[in-house]
């Protein structure tokens, strides 16, 4: 039956089949109440989170995500702060809630952040805008990416000149900064993350 497409419920009771598990263990181990399994097989349940999935994934042994694709999955990423298109925007802990997102988001990258400033402008990163952040120490030339420099946080497109760190705006009404070896230990300048996607809501 594994290769047929099933849905939620034949997938459950599938499941039950081969374990001999109660509903009330199958809810147990994926992290729901027995009332939601129970709504599972009686179909009357129409979304599932991500998070679920994974955990019911898990449980099962393969991937469910191809045989509930007319299920709404629902997924989220966490907000966790501002970042400064710009510079010297203090770098604090100011979680910010949740961004709902697609599948395809949510396999791309870790978390967003809210930019403040337009500094990126060039690059279509405006005041107010939502970048997504897949988590990297690393760079490759002309990425961009969001940087720690001491306390502050921002999002620039980064270079590497000879042994120079360079942050470089796409406003150009904003300084290019260039960073040696020694400033970058002693500051420090740690790579967060690279921007993968930009949403702006108007």
């Amino acid at each position: 039956m594994l290769g047929d497409i099933m849905n939620l419920k034949e997938i459950i009771l599938d499941y039950q089949t081969k374990t001999g598990y109660s509903l009330a263990e199958i809810a147990r181990r994926v992290g729901v109440s027995r009332s939601t399994a129970t709504r599972w097989v009686k179909g009357d349940i129409q979304s599932l989170s991500y998070d679920t999935m994974e955990q019911l994934s898990k449980l099962v042994g393969y991937n469910v995500e191809p045989h509930l694709k007319g299920m709404d999955i629902s997924m989220h990423l966490p907000i966790l702060g501002y970042v400064k298109g710009g510079y010297d925007l203090f770098n604090e802990d100011n979680y910010l809630g949740e961004e709902e997102v697609s599948l395809q988001e949510k396999k791309l990258g870790d978390f967003y952040l809210q930019v403040t400033g337009d500094s990126m402008i060039g690059d279509g990163i405006l005041d107010g805008s939502l970048v997504l952040v897949q988590k990297t120490t690393h760079f490759t030339n002309g990425m961009i990416g969001v940087v720690a420099i001491g306390d502050e946080v921002t999002v620039k497109k980064l270079k590497r000149k000879g042994n120079l760190l360079i942050l470089e705006a796409s406003n150009p009404d904003v300084e290019t900064r260039y960073f040696t070896p020694e400033e970058i230990q002693t500051l420090p300048i740690t790579i967060l993350g690279k921007v993968v996607l930009c949403k702006k809501y108007f």
